[in-house]
């Protein structure tokens, strides 16, 4: 790596990264005293095998990365494919055990959808930039994402599911799409989830949109766990009640504590400030990576760091607000905070492309 890509590189990114994992590790500490810090041991462990491959991914030259795209996203649609065939676990079949160690390949999956993507999009502009709201050339694009969607969804594993299409949309966005596509899309958006409401999503999907509209309806059963959310973070108050000190942390009232409801532990332990920080760091390493969007040196770039955003925002606004009781739980994790191997090295996988991208950039070819 040379002393220029160095220079370029979004310092401030890694820096936010770096602060989020130190936060939760403290929780995770907090959140295990009673399972000998198992969950925390083996994020240190995947923290440990992130390092490697973050450097090795900010060193490569993401115009060779891409290259790669189109084997890694039929690798993972087989992935994907298989995973519906093992046993479920808690209703969902999205792991490979192997040993100790669960794999979840619907994250790893991000990574080459993105790539893939971001493939396809500047391959359809090489005709001009107008190309990607071409009807035909837009299905191709929503193709790319339609398979892997499907296949999570069957899993089920909607939340998951939900932060592909954003990322979609934040790409065709920032490629410049016709926005009659996106306002179309919204109208029948509003007119489907009704239809999808009463009779294409399971029992169990909706109860979970009627608890979040009403938490009260089932204060022991469907609703306990955000009520019980909603308390640990509003008894944390200030500067909360201390690591390893909080009351429905400790005594077994938060599940699942390490993984969808690690803010409500961070809430309650470390309180308002910390809390807070944490959403701060989230904003600023977001705008960071719209920044580098906009200023990489090549539409590729651009759309690769922007999808990455999309990604991480609709994880930061999804898990935090279902953990206060401002949307539906769906079981997505707190990026670089909540336990969960695949998880963390997909997420610091992403953030190296980032980089990758940042260290090289040269002026802003963002679509105005």
């Amino acid at each position: 790596m040379n002393k220029k890509i160095l220079k370029n590189i979004e310092w401030s990114i890694l820096i936010c990264v770096i602060i989020l994992i130190a936060i939760g590790c403290v929780a995770l500490y907090s959140a295990t005293q009673n399972t000998g810090h198992d969950e925390l041991i083996k994020q240190l462990i995947w923290l440990g095998i992130s390092i490697p491959l973050v450097i090795a991914v900010i060193c490569v030259d993401y115009e060779l990365i891409i290259k790669s795209a189109p084997f890694g996203y039929i690798i993972m649609l087989l992935l994907l494919f298989g995973v519906l065939f093992t046993p479920p676990i808690n209703g969902a079949t999205s792991w490979f055990i192997i040993g100790s160690v669960s794999i979840q390949p619907a994250e790893f999956t991000k990574i080459f959808v993105i790539l893939m993507l971001a493939l396809v999009i500047s391959k359809i502009q090489e005709k001009g930039k107008k190309e990607i709201s071409n009807p035909k050339k837009l299905l191709i694009c929503m193709g790319v994402v339609a398979i892997p969607v499907l296949l999570i969804i069957k899993q089920p594993d909607y939340g998951t599911a939900i932060a592909f299409l954003i990322a979609v949309v934040f790409m065709l966005f920032s490629a410049g799409i016709d926005k009659k596509y996106l306002i179309v899309s919204t109208v029948l958006a509003i007119i489907v989830l009704p239809i999808l409401y009463f009779y294409v999503l399971p029992s169990h999907a909706r109860t979970r949109i009627d608890v979040f509209l009403h938490p009260d309806l089932d204060p022991r059963g469907s609703g306990y766990n955000i009520i019980q959310s909603k308390l640990a973070i509003g008894s944390g108050q200030l500067l909360g009640m201390g690591v390893t000190q909080g009351n429905q942390t400790q005594l077994g009232y938060l599940y699942p504590k390490t993984t969808d409801f690690i803010f409500s532990v961070i809430g309650e332990e470390m309180g308002f400030v910390i809390a807070g920080l944490i959403v701060v760091l989230y904003v600023i390493l977001i705008t960071r990576i719209i920044y580098i969007a906009k200023t990489a040196k090549d539409d590729k770039g651009s759309y690769i760091a922007i999808g990455v955003a999309g990604i991480l925002l609709f994880h930061m606004v999804e898990n935090i607000g279902m953990t206060m009781g401002l949307v539906p739980i769906t079981g997505v994790p707190l990026p670089f905070v909540s336990y969960g191997g695949s998880s963390l090295l997909t997420n610091l996988i992403l953030i190296a492309l980032v980089l990758n991208i940042s260290g090289r950039r040269k002026k802003s070819l963002f679509i105005e």
